[in-house]
């Protein structure tokens, strides 16, 4: 099918210079249409986008890779839905905090790190346990990175490995995703992000100042991808490739169903859950400017692939044009009902 409203949405991005350069694929039942155009770079060189090219996925780490991981360790029984984190870590303070809360990002942390992002490692870690839970815990999903910090960290607790080889190990590599990695070894292919004055171009080493600090150990950013390696994603998503001894069916439905304590209908494993058309229906974005939407009842699939941060991150005008973008892909070809 033809998508001629959401194509244009997405023209507009780098016609209107909200984004320097988008590479875009649709995926549904007749195959999959995807473009790649505009700049990777403008300051301080404007250099073309190709295809092929790695982006910073930002947040998409967390529903492409520390999701999967953790319901990787939940088939095999490692872990439970009901574990406290505290079982894990027993210096944490809120043991009413569980891996149910952390993936669905109900857990309501609270407190506050001075210096956060200056922080090293050795005081940064200590310093995200001192944290705790607020009153709205598994009443209120208050979206947030140490969640899914602190689920990476339960994952390398019972694997006895870093998070990101865990990922790399236990999900890139089943799900075939060639070209994703948490360590580039070709600058040249990635697309750069943010240009910070005194410091340069973030150019292959990843935009998230906490994702930096914490290295291996971080499961909330940190991971590069190509289109190519989130259409495969997506069309496992969407069921068209299987891998059965990855997760059973049964687990791959979940990620289309209501997981909040609270029944809020907003929030499954990992994923922001959205209804249309009395369906669900599953996205993430990533602060670089990246977005995954999955719709498995009209079976179809949209990455949406960019910098805005580049070349600042000052960027408001990209938001309200991404949620029309949204809202016009789910809109589109919708199959008629019987």
């Amino acid at each position: 099918m033809d998508y001629p409203d959401t194509v244009a949405k997405i023209h507009q991005f780098v016609q209107l210079g909200i984004v320097p350069g988008v590479s875009y694929a649709i995926v549904d039942d007749d195959g999959i249409q995807a473009d790649v155009f505009g700049q990777q770079e403008l300051v301080p060189d404007k250099l073309p986008l190709h295809s092929g090219e790695l982006y910073d996925l930002a947040s998409l780490t967390k529903v492409v890779g520390t999701t999967n991981l953790i319901l990787k360790l939940l088939v095999l029984g490692k872990i439970s839905l009901n574990d406290s984190f505290s079982k894990y870590f027993p210096e944490w303070q809120s043991p009413q905090v569980t891996v149910r809360h952390l993936l669905t990002h109900t857990s309501d942390i609270v407190g506050y790190i001075p210096n956060r992002n200056q922080l090293p490692k050795s005081e940064l870690m200590p310093a995200l346990l001192n944290l705790k839970s607020g009153p709205d815990i598994g009443r209120v999903v208050h979206y947030q990175d140490y969640n899914y910090i602190f689920l990476g960290w339960i994952a390398s607790k019972v694997m006895g490995e870093p998070v990101q080889q865990l990922i790399s190990e236990m999900v890139l590599k089943p799900l075939e995703l060639k070209h994703a990695t948490f360590v580039p070894d070709q600058i040249n292919n990635v697309v750069p992000t943010e240009l910070i004055p005194g410091k340069g171009l973030i150019h292959g080493t990843v935009h998230d100042p906490k994702a930096r600090i914490l290295g291996a150990d971080c499961g909330s950013a940190g991971l590069f991808a190509t289109l190519d390696d989130l259409v495969h994603f997506s069309r496992w998503l969407l069921g068209d490739i299987q891998y059965p001894d990855f997760l059973p069916d049964e687990w791959l439905d979940q990620l289309f169903v209501d997981q909040t304590p609270g029944r809020m209908k907003n929030r499954s494993f990992g994923w922001i859950l959205r209804h249309f058309d009395d369906h669900p229906y599953i996205l993430h974005t990533g602060y670089t400017g990246t977005l995954i939407v999955v719709d498995r009842v009209t079976h179809k699939a949209l990455v949406f692939l960019s910098n805005r941060v580049h070349p600042n991150a000052t960027n408001k005008l990209f938001f309200p044009y991404r949620s029309e973008l949204i809202r016009t892909f789910v809109k589109e070809n919708v199959r008629p009902k019987d």
